[in-house]
């Protein structure tokens, strides 16, 4: 063991350019099935049932029309599209389905912001001091730890793109705050305005909380240089910047303001218990060093319902970050550095904890938005990245031959301990008393994993620390030694997240229609298709079944996979009572249901005429296709127009003597004429034909004119924006029975044209557009001002 640290070695020739090359070959190490046309997803992914459909979507809008989609018909009755969120609309990788097959766009997002993940953390190491090695090893220790390397997993694309750009934000910080680069804050506002555009306003509220407090630091901390006032000064743009960013936002931001009273979501969720409902529980923290502990994926036996991610830092990490912890008392600066993130550390670590600790109950009554959100454990992404900054610090160290024997000694005792406790059995019987209600048995089972894996942490263990020990004695030359830690905490994370990157078929094979499909897409009038599946003959997470499925093939859903429906629809269709309210005629002519999908033989609907099959779907199904008794068209002409409070015309709808074409019951804020009724009028025996039909805008024409009185009702959910024209003149529209959209018709009226309009969405372009263009001219006018300052 040498007695003299040394300085760390010298980075190589384009330094940079060679930790790019890592970065690269790391996340194609996980991701290489991508360059054979793979799909980076899972059947437990939310962008399986849900994701790959609406940003498909999109895709086909952008590419035939030019530009975004304002009205998504196809799931839950049709929706604002920008409004209620769909993903990544407005963020860069949108630009990639432009070019690329919506699959493989979605595929290279999650593994460039990945790559990105360490790309930016190794240059804000590098910022901060660190040599090359150190930067090298805090960068792998981020991107490949399972925090940020299996959002792939979920696929929870907009989590991964907050903590890519977690440390780009801190870098910008530090350039400008620290170094006085003027051009930082119009680059820092593009960041702050791509991580809203994200769109994920929980990690993007623990991305600010902790760039806040990293500038906070370089204002206030004596070991950082600099004049206090123009550190003040520098501060104060740095909130500048953080403004302008979120005016970047305004695109999707503006529309989703207008959306909260429509959302199901209005008011926030439903107290404390569900707002920690998703807490990291504190046993789990083992997995960070042992994975095995709780089970990985299908094996997991923990305390959350649902545990498609992954906790674990590494051996490898963990043992250079606790080096990393003796950089707190060397040097002012260091050791002020260290401290940051020794505190950030164990802040996000309660916080990720949520209800397990009285600590949250703080940040859910201080924090604004808290009451929003119930998973606290997403704050990890945080504490990750904490631990790859001290593991970072220690490479550092280990370079500089910064290390004891004791050091060496006392973690290959901590391994071995854990082997033995593996090898025993103890490890096994104490995931088991954590597990959840039902699972102890799968945790025993779970044995023999626990043991491989105790045994793989004491090998990555015995192989960092043999290094160190060699580093120590003189044995290995810097850049081997160096190269060496880089690659043992490489392969170390590899071995575990390369399990979270499960890869399928391209979305051709995966969506692929069939015999149905086909037969639905070819209908001459708009109809809706109810599907379900129940018992034998039905695959795992079927998206056509319980998804978004059907939108690829422009197919009309009733119901689909969202979560931010109009909140109107949900009560017309009792979403709260389990949608029972489907079993009711009167709601099929509502919902223009005239198709039911399912697996259920024979007719799982009274009276229903099986059309087609059956036939197995590309997912493994096996469907029949039947259709609806009775006429459910796409539009009704009713006699007259009604008022009431919805209470009052929910209990109509539900009368089995009323029939929806007597009376558009329209709600009481609807600008059209109603009368009062004292008996139940007749039909107007006018049919309704759809004579053009795309998302957000509808042509229909009568077969003859209109009665004075009467109204058009549509079966297309009402939300502002959608606006009426009669025979070419502008007419009364309203939230008509519930949730559709209602026309009060003058008399003798023949043809209605119906389209949907966002005036918030294009107040919101104005200014994202005007808010970027002044960030790039703050950005480059920055360049100027630093080149000219360093030439004068």
């Amino acid at each position: 063991m040498s007695s003299k640290p040394q300085a760390p070695a010298a980075a190589p020739r384009f330094a940079a350019l060679w930790a790019a090359l890592t970065y690269a070959a790391a996340t194609l190490a996980l991701g290489y099935p991508a360059l054979a046309g793979k799909f980076l997803l899972t059947p437990v992914s939310d962008q399986y049932i849900g994701g790959y459909g609406v940003r498909e979507f999109a895709a086909h809008a952008l590419r035939t029309t030019g530009h975004f989609p304002m009205w998504n018909p196809y799931i839950f009755g049709g929706m604002p599209y920008v409004a209620s969120m769909n993903g990544d609309m407005f963020y860069p990788t949108f630009l990639l389905r432009l070019v690329l097959p919506t699959d493989a766009a979605m595929t290279w997002s999650f593994m460039i912001h990945v790559f990105l993940a360490g790309f930016f953390t190794y240059l804000f190491l590098r910022a901060w001091g660190l040599g090359f090695f150190g930067a090298l090893v805090g960068g792998l220790a981020y991107m490949m730890g399972g925090p940020i390397a299996a959002y792939v997993s979920p696929g929870h694309d907009g989590k991964l793109y907050v903590s890519a750009l977690l440390p780009l934000a801190l870098f910008l910080l530090l350039k400008g705050i620290r170094d006085g680069r003027r051009w930082s804050w119009g680059a820092l506002a593009i960041v702050v305005g791509l991580a809203v555009l994200s769109p994920h306003p929980q990690l993007l509220q623990y991305m600010l909380l902790a760039s806040g407090a990293f500038a906070i630091y370089l204002a206030f901390s004596p070991a950082i240089p600099g004049d206090r006032r123009a550190k003040l000064t520098r501060l104060g743009a740095a909130g500048g910047s953080v403004a302008l960013g979120f005016l970047m936002g305004a695109v999707q931001y503006l529309p989703v303001i207008q959306y909260v009273p429509w959302s199901p979501r209005a008011g926030g969720l439903r107290g404390y218990d569900v707002a920690t409902s998703y807490s990291f529980p504190p046993e789990e923290l083992v997995n960070t060093y042992l994975p095995q502990f709780s089970g990985i994926l299908d094996a997991y036996t923990g305390r959350n319902g649902i545990h498609f991610h992954s906790e674990y830092l590494g051996v490898t990490v963990l043992i250079l970050a606790t080096l990393g912890l003796a950089s707190a008392g060397k040097g002012e600066k260091k050791r002020s550095f260290t401290w940051f993130w020794i505190g950030t550390w164990i802040v996000s670590l309660l916080w990720s904890l949520g209800g397990f600790t009285p600590f949250y109950q703080l940040v859910y009554a201080l924090v604004p938005g808290t009451k929003f959100f119930r998973a606290p454990s997403t704050m990890m992404f945080v504490m990750a990245f904490s631990t790859a900054v001290l593991a970072a610090l220690g490479a550092e160290r280990a370079m500089a031959k910064q290390f004891t024997r004791q050091f060496i000694v006392g973690w290959g005792i901590a391994a071995w301990v854990v082997l033995l406790l593996g090898l025993t059995g103890a490890l096994t019987s104490m995931s088991a008393t954590f597990a959840l209600g039902g699972r102890s048995e799968l945790a025993m089972d779970n044995g023999p994993a626990i043991i491989r894996g105790a045994v793989r942490g004491a090998l990555f263990a015995a192989l960092l620390l043999g290094t160190l020990f060699a580093l120590g004695k003189g044995r290995l030359a810097p850049m081997v030694a160096g190269g060496l830690l880089a690659a043992l905490v490489g392969t170390d994370l590899w071995s575990i997240e390369r399990m979270y990157w499960r890869f399928s078929e391209p979305a051709s094979v995966l969506y692929a229609s069939d015999a149905i499909l086909d037969s639905l897409s070819r209908l001459d009038q708009p109809a809706r298709v109810l599907a379900f599946g129940d018992g034998p003959g039905v695959a795992y997470h079927d998206p056509a079944l319980e998804g978004d499925g059907l939108m690829p093939h422009r197919i009309r859903s009733v119901l689909g996979y969202h979560g931010n429906e109009l909140r109107t629809y949900d009560l017309l269709t009792g979403k709260a009572d389990g949608y029972r309210g489907l079993g009711s005629p009167q709601l099929w002519r509502l919902l223009n249901l005239r198709y039911v999908l399912s697996n259920i033989t024979p007719s799982p609907i009274p009276g229903g005429t099986q059309l087609l099959g059956p036939v197995k779907n590309a997912a493994g199904s096996t469907t029949d296709l039947y259709q609806m008794p009775g006429d459910n068209p796409y539009a009704w002409v009713t006699t007259t127009v009604v008022k009431g409070t919805d209470d009052a015309v929910m209990a109509t709808l539900q009368n089995p003597g009323f029939q929806p074409y007597m009376a558009a019951l329209f709600d009481q804020s609807a600008p059209v004429d109603a009368v009062q009724l004292t008996k139940l009028p007749d039909s107007t025996g006018i049919k309704v034909r759809v004579t053009h039909y795309e998302p957000g805008k509808v042509t229909l024409a009568l077969d003859r004119p209109a009665p004075a009185g009467a109204a058009l009702v549509a079966s297309e959910n009402y939300y502002p924006g959608w606006i009426a024209t009669v025979d070419g003149s502008p007419a009364p529209i309203g939230r008509a029975d519930i949730a559709l959209i209602g026309v009060a018709l003058p008399a003798g009226a023949k043809n209605v044209e119906l389209t949907f309009t966002s005036p918030a969405y294009d107040r919101g372009k104005a200014i994202t557009l005007a808010a970027l263009a002044l960030g790039v001219l703050l950005a480059l006018g920055g360049v100027a001002m630093d080149r000219r300052h360093a030439d004068g």
